[in-house]
C-alpha cells in the first residue's frame, strides 16, 4: 500500500503556530455581534457629556451664578463625590464640567471598557462558543487580543467625540481634546484589568464584578485623596493610587497635563501582559480560582422554583444591599455640609431641591428619587437574568422538569419584587443614620426611611415593564433603561429645562411623591402598584406563548 503524505504549504503552518492567528476576523465578528452595543456606548456617552453641558448652560446665567457653584464643589464634600476641581478659584463653565461631571462620564467609560472584555472572552467560553471558534485555525490569544482591540477602538472614538464635542461648544481645543483622552484612558484601564479578572473565575458575572469592585475602590480611593487635598491635611497621595485620579489629574483646561496619561496607558498594558500570562496557565473554560464545591445533597427547602429562583438572586441582593447601604450612611452624612453648600447656589439649581425654604425637605426628596432610580437598576438587571438563564440553556433544563413556565417566570418576578422594598429600606435606613448624625435631628431617619419605601410601587412598574418586555421581545429589553433615564432627567432637571407637566407624568417616578417635600399620594401608591400587578400578569402570559431563546 503506498503512503501519501499531504504537504501543507508553509503559510498555513506558521499560521496555526501563531498565537493572535485569527485576530482580524474575531475582531470584525465582534463588531458585528457589537452593532448596536457599540454605537450605543460611544453615543450613549457622548450625549450624556453633551446633555451636562447643556443644562450647565442653562443653570448658569451669569458669572454671579457660577461663583455660587463652587461653595460646594469646592468643599470636602463636593471632592468626595466629584474631584478635587482643578481652577475653581477662576471658575469658568468648561472647567466646572471637567472637574465636577468628567468623573461620572469616565465611571461610565470603565464600565464600558470591563463589560466589552468580559463579554467576548469569558461570556464566550462560559457560553460554549469559543469552544467552536478554537476548534478552528484561532490562536489562544487571538480571541483576548480582537476583545482588547475593540475596547481600545472604543476608548478612542469615546475620546474623540467628546473632544470634538466639547471644541463645538466654543471650549479650548488643546482641553477639550485632553477631557476626552482622559474619559478614554479610564474606559481603556478598566479593559485592561479586567483581561486579569476573566483569567479568575469561569463566571462572567464573577469577572465583571471583581472588575467592577476595582472600579467601585478606585472611586473611593480618588475621593479619600481630593478630599484630604481640599482640606489641605491628609493622604492627598492616595488620588494617584486609583485610574480614575490619573485621569482627574490631567486638569484639562487648567494645566492640560498630557503626562499622567501615560500612567493610565502603562498600567494597561501591564495589566494586559498579566492577563495573557494567566491566560496561558489555566486549563479553557476553567478560571484560575477553583469554584467552591456545593454540598453533596440540596436542602428541602430548594425544591421549589421560587427557592431556586432566590438562590440566584442572593448574591445580587447582598451585594446591592451592602453597597446601598454604605451609599446611604454616604450620602446622609454629608447632608449638612451639603447644605451650607447650597446656600449660594444659583436660584435654579435650589429650584430643583424645592427652594431655599423647603431646601432639607428637597433635599431629602431628591435622594429617596435618587435610590429609587438605583433600585429600578437593580430591577431590570434582575430581569436580565431571566435573560441570561434562557440564552446560556439552563432555563430549558428547568423548564423539562415538572416546573411550569408562568410558575418559572413568576419566581424570578417574586424575588425582584421583595428584593425592591427591602433594598428601599436599606437605603432608607443608611441616610436616616447619616443624615440624622450629620443635622442632629432625629426625627429625619423616619421621614428618609419613608420617603425612600414610598418609591416601591414605581420600580415594580419598571421591573413588570421590563418582564414584559423580556417576555414579548427579548432583544428590545435594552429600551426599559430609557425609562430609568427619562425618570433621572425629569426627576433632576424638570425645573431648569421646563419640561412640561404632561411629560412629567410620563414618569413612573413622578405620582407619589418626593416626600418630605411632597406628601406621598395614597392614591398613586395603589394605582400603580395594580398597574404594575397586571402588567407582570401580562407578562407571565405572553412568555407562555413564545418559543424559549427567541421573541414572539
Amino acid at each position: 500500500m503506498a503512503t501519501v503524505t499531504l504537504d501543507r504549504p508553509a503559510h498555513a503552518v506558521s499560521a496555526r503556530g501563531s498565537a493572535v492567528t485569527g485576530t482580524g476576523r474575531l475582531l470584525r465578528f465582534m463588531l458585528r455581534r457589537d452593532r448596536i452595543r457599540f454605537p450605543a456606548w460611544i453615543l450613549g456617552l457622548t450625549l450624556l457629556m453633551t446633555y451636562f453641558a447643556t443644562a450647565l448652560e442653562t443653570l448658569v446665567k451669569s458669572p454671579a451664578d457660577l461663583e455660587g457653584l463652587t461653595a460646594f464643589s469646592g468643599s470636602p464634600a463636593g471632592a468626595l463625590f466629584s474631584g478635587r476641581g482643578f481652577g475653581f478659584d477662576d471658575l469658568t463653565i468648561e472647567r466646572f464640567l471637567a472637574g465636577q461631571y468628567g468623573l461620572y462620564v469616565a465611571i461610565g467609560a470603565g464600565l464600558m471598557g470591563l463589560l466589552t472584555v468580559v463579554r467576548h472572552t469569558r461570556a464566550e467560553e462560559r457560553s460554549g462558543r469559543a469552544e467552536l471558534i478554537r476548534a478552528n485555525v484561532v490562536g489562544r490569544h487571538a480571541q483576548l487580543t480582537a476583545a482588547l482591540t475593540l475596547a481600545t477602538a472604543m476608548a478612542v472614538l469615546v475620546a474623540l467625540l467628546i473632544g470634538a464635542m466639547m471644541i463645538s461648544r466654543g471650549y479650548d481645543a488643546g482641553g477639550s481634546l485632553l477631557f476626552g483622552a482622559s474619559v478614554g484612558a479610564v474606559a481603556l484601564t478598566f479593559a485592561g484589568i479586567a483581561t486579569v479578572t476573566v483569567q479568575l473565575s469561569e463566571y462572567p458575572r464573577a469577572a465583571s464584578g471583581a472588575a467592577g469592585a476595582v472600579l467601585g475602590a478606585a472611586f473611593m480611593l480618588r475621593g479619600l485623596g481630593d478630599m484630604a487635598a481640599v482640606q489641605g491635611s491628609g493622604p492627598a497621595w492616595l488620588s494617584w493610587l486609583s485610574p480614575i485620579g490619573w485621569s482627574q489629574q490631567t486638569a484639562p483646561y487648567v494645566h492640560d497635563r498630557w503626562w499622567p496619561l501615560a500612567i493610565s496607558v502603562a498600567f494597561t498594558a501591564a495589566a494586559a501582559g498579566v492577563g495573557y500570562a494567566l491566560s496561558v496557565r489555566r486549563d479553557f473554560g476553567a478560571g484560575l480560582v477553583p469554584p467552591r464545591l456545593g454540598s453533596p445533597r440540596a436542602a428541602a427547602w430548594l425544591a421549589s422554583p421560587l427557592a431556586l429562583a432566590f438562590r440566584l438572586h442572593r448574591a445580587s441582593l447582598i451585594g446591592w444591599s451592602m453597597s446601598l447601604l454604605v451609599a446611604g450612611l454616604a450620602y446622609g452624612s454629608f447632608t449638612q455640609p451639603l447644605l451650607d453648600g447650597f446656600a449660594d447656589a444659583p436660584e435654579d439649581l435650589i429650584a430643583v431641591m424645592g427652594g431655599s425654604e423647603n431646601l432639607l425637605a428637597g433635599f431629602l426628596g431628591t435622594l429617596g428619587l435618587t435610590m429609587a432610580l438605583a433600585v429600578g437598576v437593580y430591577a431590570v438587571l434582575a430581569v436580565q437574568t431571566l435573560r441570561a438563564e434562557e440564552a446560556e440553556g439552563r432555563a430549558e433544563s428547568v423548564l423539562a422538569t415538572a416546573v411550569s413556565r408562568p410558575a418559572w417566570v413568576a419566581s424570578h418576578v417574586a424575588v425582584a419584587a421583595l428584593g425592591v422594598p427591602w433594598l428601599l429600606l436599606v437605603a432608607g435606613v443608611g441616610m436616616g443614620v447619616g443624615a440624622a448624625v450629620s443635622t442632629g435631628d432625629e426625627g429625619l431617619f423616619g421621614q428618609l426611611v419613608l420617603g425612600h419605601v414610598a418609591h416601591t410601587p414605581a420600580v415594580w412598574l419598571v421591573l413588570a415593564a421590563a418582564t414584559v418586555l423580556y417576555a414579548a421581545l427579548p432583544r428590545v429589553l435594552p429600551a426599559i433603561w430609557g425609562v430609568l433615564a427619562y425618570g433621572l432627567i425629569v426627576g433632576f432637571f424638570a425645573p431648569i429645562l421646563d419640561i412640561p407637566d404632561t411629560a412629567v407624568r410620563l414618569s413612573p417616578f413622578e405620582h407619589i411623591g418626593e416626600y418630605p417635600l411632597v406628601d406621598i399620594s395614597l392614591v398613586a401608591v395603589v394605582v400603580l402598584t395594580v398597574l404594575a400587578a397586571a402588567v407582570a400578569q401580562a407578562a407571565v402570559a405572553t412568555f407562555r406563548r413564545r418559543d424559549l431563546a427567541g421573541g414572539a
